[in-house]
Parts: structure tokens; sequence; C-alpha cells
């Protein structure tokens, strides 16, 4: 399944190079536009990141994400800056389908826990935007991936093993926005050690070719951002492929 992403920041949409705030593009589209064409153009699901929030902890961009879920027609996930559970319930009953919680899940994973089993069945996502080190070992970052830590992804998913936990997002930032390739062998790395997980992969797209690679590994979903608004293709195609 093609997740066509939506980054929002200071109410717009933009792409980041390898998640760095200063190598932003600004496009020239507004967020509730931009979804609607996704949902014109056959996605199911929209993936959607509140830069701000990721950046900064806060609660930036939720009226915007929640007017995009309630008046798009199409099942959203997003995430940035999610840290208590009523801002999850909020954006839930307000018709997000699914949170993404990036930073909390790695230094504060008994709370996330507590929330996947309070909430609806895959309520929540976790996402792991990791940086590759020399001997191969994946480790994520946090807080918009401006911090390290010292827990590898591998500790991490094993710490949510009978958590209940149904969907994981995993980014190679070394990877996002560079439009080079997936880290294909990460990911069949992950499928490998955790086969009942559903995997988003994320991060690299920039060609058909791209998708197709991934689309033979047989992941859950498949985000793509800035090839679609660079238009190195279109989104039916990624569908289609």
């Amino acid at each position: 399944m093609i997740f066509p992403a939506i980054d929002i920041m200071d109410g717009g949409c933009v792409r980041l190079l390898k998640g760095n705030f200063s190598d932003r593009i600004n496009y020239d589209v507004s967020p509730v536009k931009m979804a609607k064409r996704f949902s014109a153009a056959g996605a199911e699901w929209i993936h959607i990141v509140d830069l701000d929030g990721a950046k900064d902890g806060k609660q930036a961009q939720s009226s915007l994400i929640i007017e995009i879920a309630q008046s798009c027609g199409i099942n959203i996930q997003t995430g940035g800056g999610i840290r208590d559970l009523n801002h999850v319930k909020k954006l839930i009953d307000n018709g997000v389908k699914r949170v993404v919680i990036g930073s909390l899940a790695v230094t504060n994973p008994d709370k996330v826990k507590l929330w996947i089993k309070e909430l609806p069945n895959d309520s929540i996502c976790i996402a792991l935007d990791v940086n590759i080190n020399k001997r191969g070992i994946p480790y994520p970052a946090i807080r918009g991936w401006t911090e390290p830590n010292e827990k590898s992804l591998w500790n991490i998913l094993n710490n949510y093993n009978d958590s209940g936990l149904e969907t994981i997002l995993v980014t190679d930032i070394n990877r996002d926005g560079a439009e080079l390739g997936s880290n294909l062998s990460l990911y069949e790395n992950i499928q490998d050690k955790y086969p009942n997980l559903n995997l988003i992969t994320s991060g690299g797209v920039g060609s058909i070719k791209h998708v197709e690679s991934l689309k033979l590994l047989d992941p859950y979903g498949i985000i793509i951002g800035k090839a679609l608004y660079e238009n190195r293709f279109t989104l039916e195609q990624a569908i289609n492929c």
C-alpha cells in the first residue's frame, strides 16, 4: 500500500533532506488541497507529519490535521510532537485513524505500551528513524532526528514484544529525501526478525524502480514524499506498478 506523505511546517507543505530543518523545500500548495489530490488519485491512506511538533514537542498543527481527516474522505495516520494520551485521543476522536509515536516510543516505551492497550486495535504506530553505525547496526534518533540514543532498533522492538503493537514505521535517515533508493537490506532484516509486525517503509524513493523494488519485499506500506512533489512519477503509477 502506498502512503503519500504530507509534511507540514508553518501551515504549509514542505520536505526536508535527511531530517535537516535548515535544508527545507517549501511547496506552493496547501496541505488540504494536497490531501484531496492524493485522495482523488486513489490513495487509501495519507501519512502526515507535524514537523513543528516534531521539532518543538508542541501540538502545532493538530487543528489542520483534523481538518484534513474530516474533509478529505481518506484514512489519516499522523505524528510529530505527540507526548500525551489526551492529544492522541483528541486526534482519534476527530477522525484520525492511526497516531504515530516517535521519540516517546524510544524514551518511554512503558507509557506507549499502556496507550496501545487502552486504545482500539492499531491506533498506535511507532516510528523509528534510524542511523546505521559502522557495524551496520541501526540506532534510532529522537526529537525530530536531532538527538541520538543508546538503544539499537532491535533492543527497542524486542521491548514491544507482547505489547499488542501491530504497526511500525522505519526510516533510514540518510536515505530520507535523497531519492537514491531505500535501504532494502534493513527492511528485509526487520521482516525476518519481526514477521508479525506490519512494516511501513520510509525514505529514499526517487523512481518507479525504487517503488517496484520495495513492493517485491511486500511491506504493509510504502511512504513516498519528495518524489511525488518533484513529479518523478505520479501517485497512480506508484499504486499500480
